[in-house]
């Protein structure tokens, strides 16, 4: 990278802000998804907006790729550097801005952490509803590139629908303000193009959200089952009597173990345990609990532990949190593959899953949001044996075929990034890829934000070499070249 750039950047940030050494930039190659990895060019941590507006208008007039990066903790691969550009870490933009709760909503910078959110509103009767697992270390800004979801996403939906504004700097670095202080703003949807477009279209440097008030009354249980099909059923059943608890969460055996030497839950010997929380007003509560324990005990739970206390509630949790880490007590490496199924089918995909785990020889973990059928299954491997990464990757990419094959998705709160665009084809057509590219090169002509990520084959604004190809979409005068 040109000296003459890298001085422009330290005038920018200052230079204590820009790293250049191989091994200080190593700590950041990857996100969570730790086998995809890349040293950047440059890392720079602009402290302001202002600041990340000039390096981004530095990156384009010369032409030099960027990646935008929060607390790294995403597992697609999303905010893998690129080795010629510079990596932007927005964690120095921590502030929260503006607290209003008359209105619910505060406004905070990208590298806040979710939970912080709830902190700062807490003792006021609110709180922020996403709640990612990683939610201690996560941050805003990567939590609306990717549209995190969370254990409570099935009643109170995704980032997205608790977004109300955002202010970002483009790629060519023109700042832009989108939505605003309420719900549904006048106007094109651009709130639901830029959240969940992974950093692809714009570097977020504020956010503004919606907050919701604790509601009246909490109840929280876990069932045991001695299978994941029966568990399957609960879900299934517990949604077609109409009830929508706040939270449906299952974990396997597999999980329930190493969550239980992890961090010491108290979780029953069982094949499957299930999560399940309602909340709102106290009659419907305790009305709606009595039924969904009704269903469980109908499809087979022998055992139910009813949270009594607040405490008690917070150890189930902690268990089902914990997962993931806990996973590290089962093998070295572990590959976390995110995929989406109708709840109906969740016996039946779970039973393929565990084929696969005999067939392949590898330990599968299922730990998932089951009321919205968002699995989460970790393929656990040894990286220091060779062949058994590739055969992980391998399996993991059998089980979202599973989830096509059902009618289901590639991807529910993870992300694309750069893990699973080669996947993109299995679930959209080549029209789709196309029209969708097109949303980006609006955005960023030149493919300098966050290249390489979502989609596998480039095909628009001149990314590759060759002959200009039409999109339908022009040949039929209803759009213009760019």
């Amino acid at each position: 990278m040109r000296p003459t750039f890298i001085a422009s950047c330290a005038e920018v940030v200052g230079a204590e802000h820009v790293i250049q050494d191989a091994t200080k930039m190593a700590v950041y190659e990857s996100d969570g998804l730790a086998k995809l990895r890349s040293t950047p060019g440059l890392v720079v941590l602009p402290g302001t907006a202002s600041e990340v507006q000039q390096v981004v208008r530095l990156c384009s007039d010369a032409g030099v790729p960027f990646v935008a990066r929060g607390q790294g903790t995403g597992l697609s691969g999303g905010a893998m550097p690129h080795p010629d550009g510079v990596l932007i870490v927005m964690t120095r933009l921590n502030h929260i801005l503006d607290i209003d709760i008359p209105n619910r909503r505060i406004t905070v910078e990208p590298g806040v952490m979710n939970l912080e959110v709830t902190k700062a509103v807490s003792s006021q009767g609110c709180y922020y509803a996403p709640d990612p697992s990683s939610q201690v270390i996560c941050s805003i800004g990567g939590n609306v590139a990717e549209n995190s979801g969370g254990a409570h996403c099935l009643k109170y939906g995704f980032t997205v629908h608790h977004v109300l504004g955002l202010e970002a700097v483009l790629p060519n670095g023109v700042m832009i303000q989108v939505g605003g202080s309420a719900l549904d703003p006048p106007g094109l949807d651009l709130l639901g193009v830029l959240v969940g477009s992974e950093g692809t279209l714009a570097v977020v440097t504020k956010v503004t959200l919606r907050l919701l008030g604790k509601p009246a009354a909490v109840k929280t249980l876990l069932a045991a089952f001695d299978s994941t099909e029966a568990a399957g059923n609960a879900v299934s059943g517990i949604i077609g009597a109409g009830i929508i608890p706040a939270a449906v969460e299952m974990m396997d055996r597999t999980t329930i173990e190493a969550a239980e030497a992890a961090v010491h839950p108290n979780f029953p010997p069982a094949e499957a345990v299930l999560i399940v929380e309602l909340d709102g007003a106290e009659t419907e509560v305790s009305a709606l609990f009595d039924r969904v324990e009704t269903v469980c005990r109908d499809v087979g739970a022998r055992e139910i532990q009813v949270a009594k206390t607040d405490a008690q509630r917070a150890r189930f949790w902690m268990g089902r949190k914990a997962a993931f880490a806990a996973m590290g007590r089962v093998s070295p490496s572990y590959y976390v593959q995110d995929g989406v199924i109708p709840r109906t089918k969740l016996p039946e995909v779970l039973g393929r899953i565990r084929a696969l785990e005999t067939e392949s020889g590898l330990k599968i973990g299922n730990v998932f949001h089951a009321g919205d059928g968002n699995l989460h299954p970790l393929v656990c491997y040894d990286d220091r044996i060779e062949g058994q990464a590739a055969l992980a990757q391998s399996v993991a990419s059998k089980i979202l075929t599973f989830c096509l094959d059902v009618g289901g998705s590639i991807t529910g709160e993870h992300g694309v990034g750069a893990d699973k665009a080669d996947q993109m084809p299995k679930m959209f057509t080549a029209t789709d890829l196309d029209s969708m590219q097109l949303v980006r090169c609006a955005f960023d002509p030149q493919h300098l934000c966050n290249p390489g990520k979502v989609f596998p084959t480039p095909r628009l604004c001149g990314e590759v070499p060759g002959p200009y190809r039409a999109h339908p979409v022009e040949r039929a005068g209803l759009a213009e070249r760019f």
